[in-house]
């Protein structure tokens, strides 16, 4: 799954002379789309011409260096041509079926997050350049645990480990109210980002920890379920006392009960009436 925004084209600047050479310095390419996908997907990079590229040549590089992908009359960096960054390498191909249409697009395999970056698609026999970003997010699934618990409230932890871009971490009731937590402790290693955020909470029912990363238009979660007894904030201790109060109201009454009868059975002339 990849999103794809602001569209992307060249305008060549002409002047009155009909010989003019369509080059470089007289090209204005706009801003090209930003495409975002999470990381182990697969991801389509767009460009194309109004015209059959089958025996033309294009060149894919990322961030103006890296040689991402070359294709050029038949051949390709898939498996004839050699210079391919040894980061693309097996994971870039492009559309065989869209030459004649003029489909230079490429799909990269199995993202990672290093390949996020600026990538131009180049023709060489007219010199049209265009660009696309891809940012490529790792977004791990928060978990859920508990730290510590007594008899009326509980101490629960969320992690989010490794997640690129930095997510925004919350905790949420099952209605999806934001809950008040403690604040979280960040940390960064690579562009990558450990999160934590505990909560304490009171209330037996559904609690849900969720990462959200607006950039890359995903949010992920996970969810625990937290039981007190009774369903309310009574303390345990308080059910121990009434039990025990009433056990030994009873057993107070089946002494009463069982004394009285021995004592008529033993004693039989003091309960004749006169």
């Amino acid at each position: 799954i990849h999103f794809l925004s602001l569209s992307s084209f060249c305008v060549i600047l002409l002047s009155d002379n009909k010989d003019v050479h369509v080059s470089k310095s007289n090209m204005f390419c706009l801003p090209g789309p930003e495409i975002t996908v999470i990381e182990g997907h697969d991801v389509t990079l767009p460009c194309s011409i109004s015209e059959d590229i089958t025996a033309e040549r294009f060149d894919w590089r990322a961030d103006g260096q890296k040689e991402v992908y070359v294709y050029e009359g038949g051949l390709s960096s898939s498996k004839d041509l050699s210079g391919q960054h040894e980061q693309f390498k097996g994971r870039v191909s492009h559309f065989p079926g869209g030459l004649k249409d003029g489909n230079a697009s490429i799909k990269i395999s199995n993202t990672k997050v290093s390949d996020s970056g600026k990538y131009s698609c180049e023709f060489r026999r007219t010199n049209q350049t265009q660009h696309v970003k891809l940012l490529v997010g790792e977004s791990p699934k928060p978990s859920v645990t508990t730290l510590q618990r007594g008899e009326d409230w509980e101490l629960l932890q969320c992690q989010v480990l490794g997640a690129s871009p930095k997510p925004e971490v919350q905790w949420k009731d099952r209605e999806g109210n934001i809950l008040p937590a403690e604040e979280p402790k960040i940390s960064e290693r690579g562009g990558s980002y450990d999160i934590t955020l505990q909560i304490k909470v009171t209330k037996t029912g559904y609690y849900r920890c969720v990462s959200t990363q607006e950039s890359i238009r995903h949010q992920t979660e996970a969810e625990t379920y937290v039981h007190f007894d009774g369903g309310t904030n009574t303390p345990v201790r308080l059910y121990v006392v009434i039990a025990g109060l009433c056990l030994a109201l009873l057993l107070g009454i089946v002494f009463c009960i069982c004394r009285t009868s021995k004592f008529k059975s033993t004693h039989p002339n003091r309960f004749i009436q006169t």
